[in-house]
């Protein structure tokens, strides 16, 4: 009955569910073009930075100036140093020396700028990935429970990049700004009809974005969601590939994978086309502006209107005028994605915590170990209860067992003693506090948790026995190990407690799994341990050595245990039966067998394998218990 456990979490915890923390599509690519609160917030990360973006923002100008001034030496050059009538090889050289300063100031606050602020945005993404993680560290279980990982785990990662992308281009499109003005204001300078005749071409770029944008915000959005679920797919044949290979669904997966891979090719196709046309229709503006100038400007020269050096410089600065429009059209869509990122990065650092301290929480030193549910009503949805008016005490040492049918409120009432949630109606005390007077850091440190589903962490055996106190001695993790039969099989790996374990531990079967996590809540030594059908992961060999091992590690501690396979709680000081989230009988093993109510007919049905077990196989495990223990 080991799955017991599984359908009763999915009938006392609601399933996960998409609960809105964006935009109605989550994968929506584009926002508002400009958001004036979500950039308040960004700045606020910005701020920590400011003395560099201000020395950022100095190497942009100096970049600008320098750009315009480089035609207007080159039109200098040809209209005074090399002037026919009247050559001056001073002022050239002067004008060469001038030249090469320009330049080299160019190429300096060019490489500045872009070593700054890909810094500094390296810097401002970790600190906003720091924030979500440490938001989310604390976030509260019921959030969780109804919110998809991959979504936040595509905040994390995708969302955070975008702005990150952003920033990277933010202090560039000014200084593209910057530039298209100072171009401008030259060319108009210059000569105002040829600058004229440049603008004349704006309207038509700014016709045909018009016309473009709708068509490429639909096309990059269709691109992203067909994308995403590509990835889902992939990711769900990837985590169920013992389920496609054990069924032979090989063949029928991939073509239900083939068609969501052709859409998103060719919605990434349109994506492309339409991401690319701007640039052409640019270049094409560019050359049109080019030969106006050229024809018109060459009639100007021709009728000595205006001088050969005001026409060279024109034709430079023709070539820079549109870069920045170009780079400006590539920025508008990084501040339309990063004005939809912010807004869901946002909304998930706003997510409020449900479980937080008081201002005068009480952080508890030492505790007796004791548990009262006082007249206690609790769910996880409004109006459906899962524990109705729930009452019983356990005394500080004893060990008590909670038995009852699935969806009965076993693994809720557990979790409310370590305030995973807050009840709706009545207190549970621990140690004879109200958990929701004390802090949360100081609970966790009296209340260990063993799962059915264990979890194990990237890193070594010993790290993650260790896991809940960073300074315990190898001696003390090698003696939880042989408490619970772990310490033999884990001296059988190669490198025994420096055994590096894969993700989520896949080096090891179920059952060793399950003993790490065992001698890990032992090793946190805390007065009240809970075991939520700890030992359905293990054979029943090896749970009978875990229960002799029990018997010496419970002393002074007190215990909740939850468990399908009754056979295994008998010994309990007391068994509280469960149904319908109310109590229904208490007592001993023997005492519920013999009043023959919900427990005598559950135990007779379903758990009385245990009995099974031949004398000699018992006596055995019991012999290697005690060795163990001592």
């Amino acid at each position: 009955m080991a799955t017991g456990a599984n359908h009763e979490r999915s009938h006392e915890i609601p399933p996960k569910a998409s609960i809105r923390l964006g935009p109605t599509i989550d994968e929506e690519v584009f926002g508002e073009a400009f958001n004036g609160q979500i950039i308040g917030r960004f700045i606020k990360y910005v701020a920590a930075y400011k003395a560099l973006l201000a020395v950022a923002i100095v190497a942009v100008t100096v970049f600008t100036l320098s750009s315009i001034a480089i035609p207007l030496i080159v039109r200098n050059v040809y209209d005074h140093a090399l002037d026919a009538s009247s050559p001056d090889r001073a002022t050239l050289g002067l004008m060469v020396i001038i030249f090469m300063a320009a330049v080299g100031f160019n190429f300096v606050a060019n490489y500045l700028q872009e070593l700054i602020v890909g810094r500094v945005a390296e810097r401002i993404l970790v600190d906003m990935r720091r924030a979500m993680y440490e938001h989310l560290q604390r976030i509260s279980l019921s959030f969780m429970d109804k919110t998809e990982i991959g979504k936040l785990m595509s905040r994390l990662q995708g969302d955070v990049g975008s702005l990150q992308e952003f920033l990277q281009t933010a202090v560039f499109a000014i200084g593209d700004l910057v530039l298209l003005v100072g171009i401008t204001a030259a060319m108009l300078w210059l000569d105002w009809r040829l600058g004229l005749m440049t603008l004349a071409v704006l309207p038509v770029l700014l016709i045909v974005r018009i016309i473009w944008l709708p068509y490429a915000r639909q096309s990059f959005l269709r691109a992203r969601v067909t994308s995403s679920i590509v990835s889902g797919a992939l990711a769900e044949n990837i985590n169920g590939i013992r389920a496609v290979q054990g069924m032979s669904r090989e063949y029928v997966n991939y073509d239900l994978f083939d068609i969501r891979a052709t859409d998103n090719l060719r919605a990434a196709n349109r994506a492309t086309k339409f991401g690319v046309i701007m640039l052409p229709i640019v270049d094409s503006l560019t050359g049109a502006a080019m030969a106006i100038i050229v024809i018109v400007g060459g009639f100007f020269v021709l009728g000595g209107t205006i001088e050969t050096g005001v026409m060279v410089a024109f034709v430079l600065f023709v070539q820079r005028f549109f870069d920045p429009i170009r780079a400006l059209t590539i920025h508008y869509n990084v501040l339309q994605r990063a004005m939809a990122s912010g807004e869901r990065i946002f909304e998930v650092i706003d997510v409020p915590v449900d479980i937080a301290d008081k201002p005068d929480a009480v952080d508890l030193e030492t505790i007796d170990g004791s548990i009262e549910f006082d007249h206690v009503t609790f769910g996880y949805l409004p109006n459906q209860p899962i524990l109705k008016d729930i009452n019983f005490k356990v005394k500080p040492g004893e060990t008590v067992a909670l038995v009852g049918p699935t969806g009965s409120g076993k693994t809720s009432t557990t979790a409310l003693v370590h305030r995973f949630y807050d009840v709706w109606e009545g207190s549970v005390k621990v140690g004879g506090h109200d958990v929701r007077d004390v802090t949360q850091e100081s609970l966790g440190r009296h209340v260990s948790m063993v799962l059915q589903e264990p979890f194990l962490f990237s890193g070594t055996i010993f790290e993650n026995i260790k896991y809940s106190k960073a300074d315990v001695t190898r001696e003390t993790v090698v003696e939880a190990a042989r408490a619970v039969g772990a310490h033999e099989f884990i001296m059988k790996l190669p490198e025994g407690y420096e055994t590096q374990l894969e993700q989520r531990g896949g080096n090891l079967s179920l059952g060793q799994r399950q003993l790490i996590s065992f001698a890990r809540a032992i090793v946190a030594d805390s007065k009240i341990l809970v075991l939520d059908e700890a030992t359905a992961s293990i054979d029943s060999y090896t749970e009978m050595l875990i229960q002799q091992a029990l018997h010496r590690l419970m002393e002074g501690r007190t215990g909740m245990v939850i468990a399908h396979r009754l056979a295994t709680i008998r010994g309990a000081d007391r068994i509280i039966v469960l149904q319908d989230g109310s109590i229904v009988e208490v007592g001993n093993h023997d005492e519920l067998m013999e009043l023959g109510g919900l427990y005598a007919r559950l135990y007779s049905m379903n758990y009385a394998s245990f009995d099974d077990i031949p004398d000699e196989l018992i006596q055995q495990a019991m012999k290697a218990a005690r060795d163990s223990a001592t």
